[in-house]
């Protein structure tokens, strides 16, 4: 069941309200379990969702979800003030340091990383034209909520507070949410938060174009956001560690998206049994089962270090796989001619593969899911000599390769310099000289190379 709060001292989240209850067809009850500044009294329950009013700001709340019947996601309809403009947007509660603005200091309210992507979504589909949607860090409480929670609002200012356009946009979000989980699934019935795809982000400012762009272009969803300026707001160092701990807890996460050079908060993740990664990282698992990420990067060395993925890997089930060598100089020899073509055909018969120059190369070591696409591998990339050699043929475990080319040393005997002339010729064709036709095949040298198979 979906739980959404209207505060009665929110103008935007009482239009909200209103709007909820236009969209939607609502049963209208009294609950004299609790008093009516407090959740009580008046009630609108309709198919998979309740609302509930509170006379006191959002953020001041404690324990709201203890008035509603067990619900399964918590959302604030709230305002959001700031300079940016007309917006909508979402965010988790909590506090990194001192709690300025409600809630605990150091504390963290639990997210629900895979509904905050799924509002998102519905925020960017029902939004008027002129209003942008975005994600911002956490940043104030409460942070005792009692069920996953988030807060999803209309900025930045009165106008907006007041525009039923855009209360109804926020109204359609919440409601597209009912029956959206609060998590992404573990996998395989798996309630290991590893086997999930979220993460805590770390660094940045207040709005976080980063991690909105790793929600929008990728599998993965975001819960807590630390900023830097959040991170800094925790004065004292000994507390730090406890503060990142319960990031990860409260976002059913086990890896941290790292902004910016931060060593010390990486040995912090890793020191509680967590990963630091990076946005190569987290795009180039994406899609692809963690297990097998895993048992690849134990095998290979780490994403980071230049393993990539192959598009063999969305049909692999489980973790078994072979690791084996391409022959090196052919590697290296397709792809100095292409070298996009080269990782392309690498990639399209493979689990993973090793790269360098910044995952930009790909070197001989593949991972396979049948031994026999070796040598498929090495047909592909003999197809890419074809580009440079005039003839290939295979001999003795071995593809040899010939082609003409042209020779500066030969063209320099016919009395020829660098210059027009010698580029002509250097093209294959013919050029004058001292009134003396030099055809390109006189100044052609044959050359000839083998790759072990």
């Amino acid at each position: 069941m979906l739980g959404i709060v209207v505060s009665r001292a929110d103008s935007a989240s009482v239009h909200i309200g209103d709007q909820l209850r236009a969209v939607a067809d609502w049963e209208q009850f009294t609950d004299e379990s609790g008093p009516d500044a407090g959740g009580g009294g008046t009630v609108y329950r309709t198919d998979g969702a309740v609302i509930r009013e509170f006379e006191e700001w959002h953020l001041h709340l404690d324990r709201p979800a203890a008035i509603f019947d067990d619900p399964d996601l918590l959302v604030f309809a709230s305002r959001h003030s700031g300079e940016t403009g007309p917006l909508l947007t979402a965010h988790h509660t909590g506090n990194f340091g001192p709690a300025d603005h409600g809630g605990e200091p150091n504390a963290l309210a639990r997210a629900c990383p895979n509904a905050h992507d799924a509002v998102l979504d519905a925020l960017r589909e029902h939004a008027p034209e002129r209003y942008e949607v975005g994600m911002e860090c956490t940043h104030h409480g409460p942070t005792t909520v009692g069920a996953p929670s988030m807060f999803v609002e209309v900025g930045s200012a009165q106008a907006q507070w007041d525009d039923p356009e855009a209360c109804r946009a926020v109204a359609k979000a919440i409601l597209d949410l009912r029956d959206v989980s609060s998590d992404q699934p573990a996998g395989d019935g798996s309630t290991v938060d590893s086997d999930r795809r979220h993460l805590v982000g770390f660094g940045g400012g207040h709005y976080t174009p980063r991690f909105e762009r790793i929600v929008r272009e990728t599998g993965w969803s975001v819960g807590h956001i630390a900023a830097d300026w959040g991170l800094d707001a925790i004065e004292d160092d000994r507390d730090r560690p406890a503060v990142i701990e319960e990031a990860f807890q409260q976002s059913a996460a086990a890896y941290g998206l790292v902004e910016g050079d931060k060593p010390r908060l990486t040995e912090i993740i890793e020191e509680y049994g967590y990963r630091a990664v990076t946005e190569t990282w987290v795009r180039e698992t994406d899609g692809v089962d963690l297990d097998l990420v895993e048992a690849i990067e134990d095998e290979l060395g780490q994403i980071e270090e230049g393993v990539r993925f192959g598009d063999r890997v969305p049909s692999h089930e489980g973790t078994d796989f072979e690791v084996t060598s391409l022959p090196a100089e052919l590697v290296d020899e397709a792809s100095g001619i292409d070298r996009e073509a080269a990782s392309d055909r690498i990639a399209a018969r493979t689990l993973a593969f090793q790269t360098e120059e910044g995952g930009t190369r790909p070197t001989e070591t593949v991972v396979l899911a049948d031994d026999a696409e070796r040598a498929a591998i090495i047909d592909d990339l003999v197809e890419i000599l074809a580009e440079r050699y005039d003839e290939i043929h295979r001999k003795d475990g071995r593809i040899v390769a010939r082609t003409e080319q042209f020779d500066p040393e030969k063209a320099k005997t016919f009395g020829l310099s660098e210059g027009p002339a010698f580029g002509r010729l250097a093209s294959g064709e013919a050029v004058e000289v001292d009134g003396r036709t030099i055809p390109p095949e006189k100044v052609q040298t044959e050359r000839e190379v083998s790759f072990e198979l």
